[in-house]
């Protein structure tokens, strides 16, 4: 089991395991994403649907909610920003836990967003941005950390990307492959499918016991979201701990992505 979780979170990297996190990442971003709706009644991975919700706002001269949709778009920014530093430092030392890091901070701020939830509620004009405005650090945070370790192959926080290749490699299924000799044959990716069909389904999943979990304990239902990514996280960071980090990038898992 360790060799396990030291492989899906760690330096050496496979597309075996890159899967696996992702399937990981993407029910915990389900989770979190409608547990945040059921507490604020805004969803907060979506950033294409915020930007239209800035553009409606401005459109009718609501400056407050423009100003609430910039800045979740800005946590957002900066939570990747933060994953890319993190995994850039961590390259550069040479260290195990470079792609864990940024879970371990995503276990802390869920943890401390499920403790002080309920106090920071108490405080009726604050709950809302602080909660929106985290849950978008969080899912930038995670977003960019997958899209560095799969080499952008692979997204865990929305599924309209996902959506439209299983409708590409669809499209290939049903397309009548004629002329073989004047062009490459169209071929449906099923494994992709397969990939991205598990990937949909954990996303709803974690949605659904998000909700129902975020309904029943309220903010105290983050916790199991921070101990599963501190549980993946863990191994590669207790190996750096237990090791000195080589001062330089050294093998083929550690290019630049």
């Amino acid at each position: 089991m360790f060799q396990y979780f030291r492989k899906v979170a760690g330096r050496e990297r496979s597309e075996r395991y890159d899967e696996h996190l992702a399937q990981f990442l993407t029910f915990i971003a389900g989770a979190a994403n409608a547990g945040g709706y059921i507490a604020i009644r805004q969803y907060t991975s979506h950033m294409t649907g915020i930007a239209s919700a800035a553009a409606d706002a401005l459109a009718l001269g609501d400056l407050l909610k423009v100003e609430a949709a910039f800045a979740a778009i800005f946590s957002f920014v900066a939570g990747a920003g933060t994953s890319a530093i993190l995994i850039n430092w961590g390259r550069r030392k040479g260290m195990h836990s470079q792609f864990a890091l940024p879970l371990l901070l995503e276990a802390s701020l869920l943890a401390g967003f499920g403790v002080l939830g309920e106090w920071l509620q108490s405080y009726q004009g604050f709950i809302v941005p602080l909660t929106v405005m985290l849950l978008c650090f969080i899912m930038g945070l995670q977003n960019a950390m997958i899209t560095k370790l799969s080499g952008a192959r692979i997204r865990t926080t929305h599924i309209t990307g996902m959506v439209t290749d299983i409708g590409i490699e669809l499209g290939k299924f049903v397309y009548i492959n004629r002329n073989i000799a004047l062009h490459e044959r169209v071929i449906a990716d099923w494994p992709k499918m397969r990939l991205l069909a598990m990937l949909i389904f954990l996303f709803f999943a974690g949605g659904v016991l998000g909700a129902i979990g975020f309904n029943y304990s309220g903010f105290i239902a983050t916790l199991f979201l921070a101990v599963l990514l501190m549980v993946l996280a863990v191994i590669p960071v207790i190996d750096d701990l237990m090791s000195v980090p080589a001062a330089t990038d050294r093998g083929p898992e550690n290019k630049s992505r």
